[in-house]
């Protein structure tokens, strides 16, 4: 029979599990007595159970979930994390920049979603959590690449959860309207730490909307420094 690992409450899934976010939920969910296990597109050691996997392969992904699912059962939570910016003029950005950004962002999700849903319902529910961004519902100049496909994954969220909310399992979209403080970001942008997102808070707001009784679900919940401008 398929179980989480002795004394664990079931299992949680970070796809994009980098540093940042990725590593904070890895933390926060391993708190809340899950077993966590995070996918990454390159090598990373998370100090959790870490797969590389390109969920954009569908292949690949529907492998790598199906081996998790028959050794741990469906999944309590799953945070889809993955991310791939492009910041530049839109005459200057390829068609195959246009394509990485979806494939990375959406497909991926698309791929996860059909590994996980289906047994999560079957299992009794869970949350299926979705990382936004400002690019969600708003497309600066220079960011089409990216904000092209994260209003795709904002649409493909609500369709999820229109269709499988019903059957149990929670669908949230969250929209981070910040940058997000890491080591990364620390070297790309000149903003004072204080007023980037903190991935720790962060990681305590997912596991809270995932902790929601069933009564009072929250779709899309928009998280930012209280010196963010909107």
């Amino acid at each position: 029979m398929s179980e989480a690992p002795h004394g664990r409450n079931g299992w949680a899934l970070v796809a994009g599990a980098g540093p940042g976010l990725g590593q904070a939920l890895l933390q926060r969910f391993d708190r809340g007595q899950l077993h966590a296990v995070g996918v990454t597109r390159s090598a990373a050691d998370s100090g959790f159970e870490s797969h590389r996997c390109d969920l954009s392969d569908g292949a690949k992904a529907a492998d790598l979930l199906g081996r998790l699912i028959e050794s741990y059962g469906p999944p309590k939570i799953v945070a889809h994390n993955t991310a791939q910016l492009v910041i530049q003029p839109f005459l200057e950005t390829t068609p195959t920049e246009f394509e990485q950004c979806w494939r990375s962002m959406v497909l991926s999700a698309v791929h996860v979603a059909q590994g996980v849903l289906q047994p999560m319902v079957r299992a009794g529910g869970g949350s299926f959590l979705v990382s936004g961004a400002t690019a969600s519902i708003r497309g600066g100049a220079r960011f089409a690449a990216f904000a092209q496909a994260k209003f795709a994954l904002r649409g493909l969220t609500q369709s999820l959860a229109r269709e499988f909310q019903p059957a149990g399992v929670h669908v949230a979209h969250v929209l981070l309207d910040g940058i997000i403080d890491s080591p990364r970001s620390r070297e790309l942008h000149t903003l004072d730490p204080s007023k980037m997102i903190d991935p720790d808070d962060l990681a305590e707001a997912y596991w809270q909307l995932a902790r929601q009784p069933s009564t009072t679900w929250t779709h899309e919940l928009d998280l930012r420094p209280r010196t963010e401008s909107f």
